[in-house]
């Protein structure tokens, strides 16, 4: 029997690796001859690197970096030294996770960081880019990020504005002229799920910005901000579309890539599906196994599992999912691909004790070998 396992993270307990490699000890358990190839995947966000290292033959890099409010964090980021191409999760540098709850507030976070890393993978050799914007806790409309690449961003005075999101309220002037030449011969490929436009009712400071700590008044004035740095990019950047699909992810990165570095957005799954090469193991399979943390309806909007089960489809395949819990709502999994799924929890306990790595792990390999001891027995 071929098996191809392709599990999301399970977050906060499992990465995607370890979460195929529980399952993979399951099914050899299960059926000790049994073929198994473990893919790592993820949506864009986090896992984005692991599963492109391990898919590619890349190497971890951390680096120190400025985070989202402005002290120094440990960063991590990937490269694939064979086709010179970085590989970033923008949340390493400015995610929300790096700010305790207390302390959000988008006025008083920035994007430095991800030019930071940028920066570190150009002078690496890196020409291309792969880069997930998921988790953001800015809305800077990627000046910091820019002003890190060397974008000279004015303000009446002809001095720097500030690097935090306070600063778009500064912005008179915006130029690439001093920029490293070399970033003009990089190419960006953005994994993004987000289509909000850069302002108005759906835009980034109005949908986004209460859950990184905007007050009404802030929403409001980070709002017209936004809309005064988008008209001001179009003096030097005659590109830049504030209305565009995606220009409001992450706090306004996806404008700043599209605008400034030509950067290309494209769903996250589809992304890390096409530079895992991950259909060429699934043709050859009897069973995909897939799953994430949660299955429920939001699964099936772009999520990881739903991507893998489009392409077993493709090729007839049958399709099992674990997870650690389900909602009401899982059975549209079983409407998108996923032929049956399978929460991992096998006992009454908290949230916390599902959660722990090896526990989540010894529950995902016992499960998995339970359903393959019946399906081995049914063929």
């Amino acid at each position: 029997m071929n098996v191809v396992i392709a599990i999301d993270s399970f977050k906060g307990s499992l990465s995607s690796l370890d979460a195929g490699m529980a399952a993979a000890q399951g099914i050899q358990r299960a059926i000790p001859n049994a073929n198994i190839a473990v893919r790592p995947i993820a949506d864009g966000g986090e896992g984005t690197v692991e599963a492109l290292c391990v898919a590619l033959g890349g190497v971890k890099i951390s680096i120190d970096v400025t985070g989202p409010l402005g002290d120094t964090v440990k960063a991590d980021y990937g490269i694939i030294p064979k086709s010179r191409t970085a590989v970033i999760e923008m949340s390493a540098a400015s995610g929300i996770t790096l700010v305790p709850e207390h302390k959000r507030n988008p006025l008083n976070t920035t994007s430095y960081g991800v030019g930071e890393i940028i920066s570190d993978a150009i002078e690496r050799g890196c020409r291309t880019f792969l880069i997930g914007i998921g988790g953001s806790a800015t809305n800077d409309g990627g000046i910091g990020m820019l002003q890190a690449l060397g974008f000279d961003i004015l303000n009446k005075d002809g001095n720097p504005v500030s690097k935090f999101g306070r600063g778009l309220e500064e912005v008179c002037s915006i130029s690439g002229d001093n920029v490293n030449p070399n970033l003009w011969e990089c190419s960006f490929t953005i994994a993004c799920d987000v289509k909000n436009p850069l302002c108005g009712e759906m835009g980034s400071s109005r949908i986004y910005g209460p859950q990184k700590g905007a007050d009404e008044e802030t929403i409001i004035k980070m709002d017209k901000w936004l809309g005064n740095f988008a008209d001001i990019s179009k003096n030097n950047f005659p590109d830049a579309n504030k209305d565009a699909e995606g220009a409001g992810a992450a706090g306004g990165l996806g404008f700043a890539f599209c605008t400034f570095l030509n950067g290309k957005l494209t769903a996250g799954i589809e992304l890390i599906l096409r530079e895992t090469r991950l259909e060429e193991y699934i043709k050859t399979a009897d069973i995909v196994v897939t799953g994430e943390g949660r299955l429920d309806g939001q699964t099936v909007m772009g999520k990881a599992p739903v991507g893998v089960a489009a392409i077993a489809k493709k090729y007839g395949k049958k399709v099992i999912a674990f997870s650690g819990s389900a909602g009401s709502d899982a059975y549209l999994c079983n409407q998108n691909g996923i032929d049956a799924f399978f929460p991992i929890v096998r006992g009454a306990c908290s949230l916390e004790e599902a959660m722990n790595t090896d526990t989540a792990f010894d529950n995902m390999a016992d499960t998995a070998q339970q359903v393959f001891r019946l399906i081995n027995v049914l063929e």
